[in-house]
């Protein structure tokens, strides 16, 4: 399954996504790719559910984006930075 994003800046950005996603029953396996802001997931998750965990990091799918979701997607860059 594969889902764009919004508000992919760097490697703490992809490092949250894959750490988040990972979290979910189904899961298997992520890969993102910070220049399209394309994540493909493998597995057998609800499509829905990813969309929404993502939306809650603050990288909605495209054409949903707004100030809150930016103000997030920094948090969870810094997160992912920190984690790294």
């Amino acid at each position: 399954m594969r889902i764009q994003v919004e508000n992919l800046k760097c490697g703490g950005c992809v490092s949250s996504v894959k750490t988040a996603l990972v979290s979910v029953v189904g899961v298997q396996e992520v890969t993102v790719d910070l220049e399209s802001g394309m994540i493909e997931v493998s597995g057998h998750a609800d499509r829905s559910q990813l969309i929404e965990k993502l939306a809650g990091l603050g990288y909605p799918e495209v054409g949903n984006n707004n100030l809150l979701s930016k103000t997030k997607s920094y948090v969870s860059c810094a997160i992912g930075k920190m984690s790294h």
